[in-house]
């Protein structure tokens, strides 16, 4: 019985998040490549006035939404789970005041303090841009409040058309206005200002579209009687929102303080060793459009694979099967290992045929952010271990340990960021080694939390065959890159095809050296038919064990 529950919660997972985790995949894509048209119009200059004001936006954000969506969400299925519908509309009708309560405070502080912003990270023109985008933190408190609602209802749709819609809304409306705008002969730091104003009104029409949804569930549900209201139960409504979204909220919030941090520091930085603000914002901009972009690309992509198996997690910890939560943390380690090694090393070395590949048109910004980029390389493995040990650390309900660990990386990387860009020698650089630095001391110390609570596997088993496979397939794909690209010349063809060969020889090696198992293919999306392709292949043998159902499955 509870070996089929446990079945049942993986497979109900999958199918449940995929969505989520393709719209979430999606929405990062669009991001991306939102940015390679807006680089042509903005330039780095402007894109470093857009890329501020968006920070700060970000941060207000994130302590607005990171957690209490979350915690709306859990509160209403629960609800709905003891068949308790009038207390559901109660509690989505005081999340949706508390909700509007802090959109509506959050847009008038930024914008009555964006001036005051802008002088503190020493970047006077992004004002206008921090202008055109305050509307859109009251705007996002009111879409996560409808998202959270429909999610405690089990309905992942609206999420994810609303994201979708938000990241193509503010790509139409955000290319146009700045077109318009560079079209009158507006200055950068105004173009920005309106391709701002396409971000808000791309959140206007996700917010529209989540109103007419809830609208139309509403009228297939009927009217439901809310009761009499009750100001104990608001209380209590009120404590357990708080106490399921204050950790999130908390540790999501150092995430995002850290990046403001980080921004601040290197503008700051680079104008205390003789850069002017302009040329601070043009390394800025070109750091974070181009590098950071991508490299934030690849963890969405590589966490989607190894996070499902955190349900699975809980509920053998909640049924207290010791074995079991040692092989879904086994698994989850080494799924995360298995992607991201490569990831890092793959990033690392063909950053600048990369880069050249998506924003060629910017030779100069794409010299300037290609060996930031490879040095970000690294943090794409430990970016995704600290998503990894945090979900495992919350499955074990120890949400405050996370948090330490970000006070501690957040304080490594202030220190290692002052002084590294501080540095005429490195600059701009010491940006992404301090985020190295900053990962890794993260890492650490969630990976000594989580040994306190679980068997961890070893270092050396986890990390051996998939760095050996990674560094064999990727040292032998970038040498026949250079020497194509010595007598041919670089181009985007033997850029894809360095890379498709890269895939083609770490799948091979893994199975060779046994990076790669059998419970590791059923657990991805399609594994069984990939399983198949790989026995046919004689990669892998023609059974092994489905850790889902804890059944051998032959193929």
């Amino acid at each position: 019985m509870l070996e089929n529950a446990q079945n049942r919660i993986g497979r109900t997972f999958f199918s449940g998040v995929l969505l989520l985790t393709l719209s979430t995949i999606s929405v990062k894509a669009i991001g991306l490549f939102y940015k390679i048209p807006m680089l042509s119009y903005l330039g780095a200059e402007g894109m470093g006035y857009f890329n501020s004001a968006y920070e700060i936006y970000a941060l207000f954000c994130v302590i607005a939404t990171a957690g209490l969506p979350v915690a709306l969400s859990v509160l209403i299925s629960a609800a709905m789970a003891r068949c308790e519908e009038e207390r559901a509309e109660r509690i989505y009708r005081l999340a949706l005041r508390i909700f509007l309560g802090i959109g509506i405070l959050g847009s008038l502080l930024m914008l009555l303090f964006a001036r005051r912003f802008c002088g503190w990270i020493k970047n006077e023109n992004a004002y206008l841009c921090m202008l055109s985008i305050s509307p859109t933190v009251f705007l996002i408190c009111l879409a996560s409040a409808l998202r959270g609602y429909f999610q405690g209802h089990q309905r992942m749709l609206p999420t994810a058309l609303s994201q979708l819609l938000e990241a193509i809304g503010k790509l139409g409306f955000g290319l146009l206005l700045a077109r318009w705008a560079l079209a009158k002969g507006y200055d950068t730091p105004v173009v920005a200002a309106f391709a701002g104003l396409g971000l808000t009104l791309g959140e206007v029409l996700s917010v529209l579209y989540l109103l007419l949804e809830k609208l139309r569930f509403q009228g297939k549900r009927g009217r439901v009687d809310r009761g009499e209201r009750s100001e104990s139960a608001d209380r209590y409504v009120l404590r357990d929102l708080a106490r399921l979204s204050l950790p999130m909220t908390l540790g999501a919030s150092l995430v995002s303080l850290t990046k403001l941090i980080d921004m601040t520091m290197i503008l700051r930085r680079l104008q205390s060793i003789g850069y002017s603000e302009a040329l601070a914002n043009e390394a800025y901009g070109s750091y974070t459009t181009l590098a950071l972009s991508l490299y934030g690309l690849l963890p969405s992509l590589i966490n989607s694979v190894s996070i499902p198996l955190v349900p699975i997690l809980s509920a053998a910890i909640s049924s207290g099967d010791l074995p079991r939560q040692q092989q879904m943390v086994k698994l989850s380690y080494r799924l995360t290992a298995f992607f991201a090694i490569p990831a890092s090393l793959g990033l690392s070395a063909f950053a600048r045929p990369v880069l050249s590949l998506l924003f060629g048109k910017d030779p100069a910004s794409v010299a300037l952010a290609a060996p930031l980029l490879s040095y970000l390389g690294a943090s794409v493995f430990l970016s995704c271990m600290i998503t990894a040990t945090n979900s495992v650390l919350h499955a074990y309900r120890e949400v405050n340990k996370p948090i330490l660990s970000m006070v501690l990386g957040s304080a490594v990387k202030i220190v290692a960021a002052y002084l590294l860009i501080g540095n005429p020698s490195l600059a701009l650089a010491g940006a992404p080694i301090s985020t190295v630095f900053c990962n890794l001391a993260v890492v650490l110390l969630n990976w000594r939390f989580s040994a306190n609570v679980c068997q961890t596997p070893s270092v050396f088993r986890m990390l051996g065959r998939p760095l050996l496979a990674s560094a064999l397939s990727v040292g032998a794909a970038y040498g026949i890159f250079r020497l194509l690209s010595q007598r041919m010349g670089e181009g985007g063809i033997i850029t894809l095809a360095a890379l498709g060969l890269a895939v083609l020889l770490y799948i091979f090696l893994s199975c060779l050296l046994g990076a790669l198992t059998w419970e590791d293919v059923l657990l991805l999306p399609g594994g069984e038919r990939i399983a198949q392709i790989l026995c046919r292949l004689r990669l892998l043998p023609s059974k092994g064990k489905d850790v889902l159902s804890g059944k051998e499955t032959n193929l």
